[in-house]
């Protein structure tokens, strides 16, 4: 097997390990909504979030932009060359 090759198969898994640890992190923080309407309050849930969403950034997200980014650059530069 070429080197080339493996390179961009390490890319390419690299960016789909990337994407998989920003998508864990997310929701391995809790539950996104709850389940079911609150009867006490009369209010009824929905998906939407009471607050503006803080959960996705640059800071708490880092590992997973650099390792999609690594992983574009292996596949560019050894598509380049």
């Amino acid at each position: 097997m070429d080197s080339g090759i493996v390179l961009v198969w390490i890319g390419a898994l690299l960016i789909i390990g990337g994407v998989l640890y920003g998508a864990g992190q997310v929701l391995w923080r809790g539950r996104l909504s709850d389940a079911g309407s609150n009867r006490s309050t009369g209010k009824k849930t929905s998906l939407e979030p009471q607050q503006s969403p803080r959960s996705f950034s640059f800071r708490t997200h880092w590992p997973a932009f650099a390792l999609i980014l690594l992983g574009g650059l292996l596949i560019l530069t050894e598509t380049a060359f």
